[in-house]
């Protein structure tokens, strides 16, 4: 089964193709159309903007994508396209296109959960995780710990309860003068500083919580950065190391805690934050040391950040199941939750 996949949740236009044989994915194709430059000067993504970039390259990245793959259209079994949670507007234009796709081609269409892609993004590697599993889900919009026990078998173990991670690291890079997006920049900046420079807030939220809370920290760095006239490249490098030490261990500490309570075979590590080098590095020094029999899977780099692949992935095992969605009724939903509101989960937890 060969699928096809739609990506446009935030400001990049993805376009996955993936191959399903036995159970196993195969990627055959990853087209992008980024708008890191466009949005650059604005310092962050504007929605409109990114909607509107969309509906210029959309069909230009579908065509290349196709133009890629063996028999063209004929050999694509399926299309998959996020549904959401995303920016709304943006997400439209996917949605769109992929209805008007399967009803001009006749392919049948799968509605993916972005949350879903991400955690998928781990199958794009070798070898295949092992389920159950835990999920650690970091980005610019989302911070959580997901309970793996199968392919559409989710719970929720922990989530942000402010800010997510990835902005954190966003608004820092701001601060520091760094520009969009300021993950990468925040890290590379921090390899030449002191991470004991500023001892700024760890929020682990109790002994016992797999919650997140990064609103504290962001407060702290802001006002550490105004307290400075001028700041010189070495106290931005302290303060982006400092930063980056105090967002990652509460991360660390929490994967801990899911693992402890919870045997798994895997620990996924997906999401535009799973491609920093100091969280792999922590969350693989930790299971070797406390967790022996689990493996730690990250997603490939090209596959952290927001990609076509994953939503062909998740969109090739649904179809595997005929889980397909009408194109006449398929529509967006920026606030589609993956699994049951926190309050539920944490009544569940605290039996």
């Amino acid at each position: 089964m060969r699928v096809l996949g739609i990506e446009t949740s935030c400001d990049d236009t993805a376009v996955g193709v993936v191959r399903l044989a036995r159970g196993v994915p195969a990627v055959e194709v990853s087209v992008t159309a980024s708008q890191v430059l466009i949005h650059r000067k604005f310092g962050g993504v504007v929605p409109e903007v990114a909607a509107r970039e969309h509906a210029l390259t959309i069909l230009p990245t579908i065509t290349a994508a196709v133009q890629r793959v063996r028999g063209g259209w004929k050999s694509i079994d399926a299309i998959s396209v996020t549904g959401g949670p995303g920016l709304s507007t943006a997400l439209h234009v996917g949605v769109e296109a992929a209805r008007s796709l399967a009803y001009a081609l006749g392919k049948p269409v799968v509605r993916v959960n972005h949350i879903e892609g991400h955690i998928l993004s781990a199958w794009g590697s070798r070898p295949l995780p092992k389920l159950p599993a835990i999920a650690l889900v970091v980005s610019g919009g989302h911070t959580e710990l997901i309970a793996v026990t199968g392919i559409g078998r989710y719970r929720l173990l922990g989530r942000t309860i402010d800010d997510a991670v990835g902005e954190a690291f966003d608004k820092t890079a701001k601060l520091l003068g760094l520009p969009y997006p300021g993950g990468p920049e925040i890290s590379r900046l921090a390899k030449s500083g002191n991470n004991r420079a500023y001892d700024f807030p760890r929020s682990f939220l109790g002994q016992t919580s797999l919650d997140f809370s990064y609103a504290g920290l962001k407060t702290a760095v802001l006002y550490e950065s105004l307290r400075h006239r001028r700041l010189t490249p070495s106290l931005r490098a302290d303060i982006a190391a400092s930063f980056q030490a105090a967002a990652i261990a509460p991360l660390i500490e929490k994967s801990r805690r899911a693992l402890r309570r919870t045997k798994v075979g895997s620990f996924l590590l997906v999401g535009g934050v799973a491609a920093n080098q100091v969280l792999r590095a922590g969350l693989a020094d930790m299971l070797h040391a406390e967790f022996p029999n689990t493996t730690l899977h990250c997603a490939p780099p090209a596959l952290c950040t927001d990609n076509g692949v994953m939503i062909a992935i998740t969109g090739a095992y649904r179809a595997a199941k005929h889980q397909f969605t009408p194109w006449t009724t398929l529509r967006s939903d920026p606030n589609w939750e993956l699994v049951n509101p926190p309050n539920r989960v944490e009544r569940k937890i605290g039996r």
